[in-house]
């Protein structure tokens, strides 16, 4: 079954299966078809996620356990409602609490889920032992203070004691031990600092967190136990679809998905199910598409997400902005020499370990034809400019697609890397094209490449230099490819029409429990972008009058300055539309938010400070500027222009912020509705945007037309109006947005790049959307959604042939409109409402 619409919803013990079931009936007013469920297999006790599961077999009890669920999905039913799962097949918590992992420990590689996960049983040292980095200090030390005990777990058995941890014993070790090193020498295991992981470990790792251990989907067995559940609940009629939790981090991506789609169907025609809707976590780069082999509906929305972003920003600007935030930072002026420096350092502290296992692998191909240290410097240098996640290469196959890719990574390489390794480039990249000349190893020398250039990606675009980049932080977002400034709508339309053809279903997303800022956070930091000289030209203003609110942090004085440039746009972008300047209250608690990111802010950028290595004086001087400029008005006149600000671009931001929210509603996919945004949605990066939802307050909220709602938009009920309304036509007509064409539509006029307008088609049936975008100078200024007069002179929007006698209803107005020319006067149809949504389907 395709959703028409899906709601997120953050599960965790603060908000159970029963707490849902009290807002049914609301999650249906909405008008979404399903709610889409964090993951709800067992996790670690306390998980705020869910993507840590100890046990993906059972339903996780702190959530209401599986008679709990069986609940919600009965009241979603009774509603109307279906429910989609996120699974997580890529990792699991390297947990005590996980009995297949601690089985692994106490019986190594006898275990029977020794091949489960991702080790590598033959690297180091024999008999092979598996990494735990989990003590706060190195083992002799651990040892000689005494932190380490002999204890007895659950069961009763002889464990490990190390704090409030229970480490498994090998059967039979305890007796005759001697001393408490001849007992760890005699162990499946071996203790170490959490500091030597990225050095030492011997597993795969979700990204370089030390307490996610990789699965090995391609194993039969271990597909079919992590799928159990989620498969019965589909053949039992409890959901009726899946999302796949980061599918690069699997050996076989497209493997993986074709067997899970097979599953799938197989048991809809057993259980005469409807076809299950399937999409995958997969961020798409540099042009990247996604491929139409694999089985699924598209990806999550993270493509979608960077393209309305994109629409929204003045392509125009970016020079002045680029070359202001190298003359403050002096950092680069683009991205591309931070994102090459941030990879090259990613690989050297956080995998060198799984380089030194991707070296091995590729090394049992070359021989001696490329020496072992020259290999893997080399092997780092490709990983250094591979453009998107990863390739797929499998088995005894590589597409022409990945070739290509593997081909420009290569030139790139021999000429960035050292001139005495360059020669080994050709054979290093003649073993990549190659998977017939090795036919035994070349499939493990490939997943080991492969698995490692997509967590190198991840953790040195979004999680470094993503921080490292002030330009704009509306374009630094988890999928957005931020050497993209701005696109113009003929760029769009044409994204649009690939995503018909391509994945009519994909979902659409523009806000998700992973985002770096909320959606219309980023919808008001785009309007900068129109008015860039100005904003330029009050951070060189502001940044001297800091000073005085800057400390000293040990031989300097913090936050540095691009820290600061960096903070004002938050500032700006994230203030809440209900906060008074003279709410001390109201500012001290925005203030702790703020402080909270800029907390994260600094240690992913690994400058300054580091998650490593934390630089307390730094991090309190950074926090004492927040506090000082933002809660205790320390520089009340700078306080007052960042106020001054906010109230001058916030209606344009809020326009956008509608149009985009229209723009989801309406283009080809399944638009998902993360939980909040149905008002708007200011969020900070996690876990500010995992807060606790009111969905109590937002069913007290009185409806009424949007006209009206424009005049108090500061409430964000005209926002939820918008989505009310326009769901409510995907109910009414579904076949026009799951069948539809879409139809780029013509603007003429002097406001022909300011204004995006498409149609869908099925059949006789049309529906007609209008957005602005760059309408800061359109704004008639008085605090309101309403654009000046004559903003929108002589521009006029070119409907299609609609048929004979076919009237339009203004879907958003509640009205019907007369149009005896295909020529449409913007200013007709942006009036009291700034979008459009013109359908010949009756409302009523």
């Amino acid at each position: 079954m395709i959703p028409r619409a899906t709601l997120r919803l953050q599960f965790h013990r603060g908000f159970t299966f029963a707490d849902a079931m009290r807002h049914v009936d609301w999650f249906a007013s909405l008008g979404v078809s399903h709610v889409y469920a964090s993951p709800i297999a067992t996790a670690r006790p306390g998980s705020m996620h869910g993507y840590d599961v100890i046990d993906p077999r059972r339903v996780n009890p702190e959530l209401g356990g599986e008679e709990g669920l069986l609940a919600l999905a009965a009241a979603l039913r009774g509603d109307g409602l279906g429910l989609i799962l996120d699974i997580v097949p890529n990792h699991m918590a390297a947990d005590l609490g996980n009995a297949w992992w601690r089985d692994v420990l106490r019986h190594g590689r006898a275990s029977r889920h020794a091949e489960w996960f991702d080790i590598d049983w033959d690297a180091g040292e024999r008999p092979a032992k598996v990494l735990l980095p989990v003590l706060g200090r190195p083992l002799d030390e651990t040892i000689a203070a005494g932190d380490l005990s002999i204890g007895a777990d659950a069961e009763g058995r002889p464990a490990l004691r190390y704090f409030d941890q229970l480490f498994p014993l090998s059967d039979g070790s305890v007796e005759g031990r001697g001393s408490l090193a001849n007992l760890l020498a005699r162990q499946h295991y071996r203790l170490a600092s959490w500091r030597v992981a990225g050095d030492r470990i011997n597993w795969r790792r979700f990204f370089d967190i030390n307490e996610l251990v990789c699965l090995r989907m391609e194993r039969r067995e271990t597909f079919e136990a992590v799928h159990a559940l989620p498969l019965r609940l589909y053949a039992e009629g409890v959901i009726d679809g899946l999302r796949i939790d980061h599918v690069d981090g699997l050996t076989d991506p497209a493997a993986y998905c074709r067997d899970l789609r097979a599953r799938l169907e197989a048991i809809a025609e057993k259980h005469d199910r409807s076809r299950a809707w399937l999409v995958v976590e997969k961020i798409l780069l540099k042009g990247e598409t996604f491929p139409r082999d694999w089985g699924c509906d598209g990806t999550t929305g993270y493509d979608f997400m960077n393209e309305v972003s994109a629409l929204q920003h003045d392509a125009q600007a970016e020079p002045l902005l680029a070359r202001s935030w190298t003359a403050i930072s002096g950092r680069p002026e683009t991205f591309a020499p931070e994102e090459l420096m941030a990879r090259r350092e990613i690989v050297a502290r956080s995998f060198s370990a799984q380089l030194d296992s991707c070296v091995a692998e590729w090394a049992e191909i070359l021989g001696d034809r490329v020496p072992p240290p020259t290999l893997r410097r080399v092997l780092s240098e490709f990983l250094a400019h591979v453009p998107v996640y990863r390739t797929y290469g499998a088995g005894a196959f590589l597409s022409d697609g990945d070739a290509t890719i593997l081909k420009g990574v290569a030139a790139r390489a021999a000429k960035t890397g050292l001139a005495t390794d360059r020669w080994a480039v050709e054979p290093v990249l003649e073993a990549m094209l190659a998977p017939q000349a090795s036919p035994g190893s070349w499939p493990r020398a490939m997943a080991r490449f492969q698995q490692l250039s997509a967590p190198v990606a991840a953790k040195s675009v979004e999680d470094t230099g993503f921080y490292r980049y002030g330009r704009l932080l509306s374009r630094n977002d988890v999928g957005f490819d931020v050497e993209t400034f701005g696109i113009d709508g003929a760029t769009f339309h044409r994204s649009m029409e690939r995503r018909r053809a391509d994945y009519p279903c994909a979902m659409l997303a523009t806000a998700t429990h992973d985002h770096k800022r909320g959606e219309d956070l980023r919808a008001r930091l785009a309007v900068l972008s129109e008015v860039a000289s100005d904003w330029t030209g009050f951070v060189d203003r502001a940044l001297p009058a800091c000073s005085s609110l800057r400390r000293q942090a040990g031989d300097r004085l913090a936050p540095f300055a691009g820290d600061i440039a960096m903070l004002l746009q938050m500032v700006v972008g994230a203030w809440p539309l209900d906060l008074a300047r003279d709410d001390r209250a109201g500012r001290r608690d925005f203030a702790e938010r703020l402080c909270g990111w800029q907390e994260k802010a600094v240690r992913e950028a690994k400058l300054e400070s580091d998650w490593a290595a934390i630089d307390e004086a730094y991090e309190e001087a950074a926090r004492s500027f927040v506090m000082s400029l933002v809660a205790e008005e320390a520089r009340p006149d700078l306080l007052d222009e960042l106020v001054a600000w906010v109230e001058r671009i916030a209606p344009a931001g809020a326009v956008n912020g509608l149009a985009q929210c229209l723009l989801k509603l309406t283009a080809p996919g399944v638009p998902d509705l993360y939980q909040g945004t149905d008002l708007w949605d200011f969020s900070l990066v996690d876990p500010d945007n995992r807060r606790p939802v009111d969905f109590a307050a937002r069913a007290r909220m009185a409806d009424a037309p949007l006209p009206e709602l424009a005049s108090c938009w500061r409430d964000g009920r005209i926002k939820q109006a918008l989505i009310r309304r326009t769901l409510a036509l995907r109910s009414r007509a579904p076949h026009l947005f799951t069948d539809g064409r879409y139809v780029p539509l013509t603007v003429e006029g002097p406001g022909r790049d300011s204004l995006v307008a498409f149609g869908r088609q099925a059949g006789d049936d049309w529906a007609i959307v209008a957005v602005p975008r760059l309408v800061m100078s359109r704004m008639a200024g008085e605090g309101g959604l309403v654009f000046r007069p004559q903003a929108w002179r002589e521009t006029r929007i070119v409907l299609p042939e609609l048929g004979r006698g076919t009237q339009l209803h203004n879907v958003l107005s509640s009205c019907t409109m007369d149009l005896s020319s295909r020529n449409v006067a913007a200013d007709r149809l942006l009036g009291a409402i700034p979008v459009a949504l013109l359908s010949s389907v009756s409302p009523d």
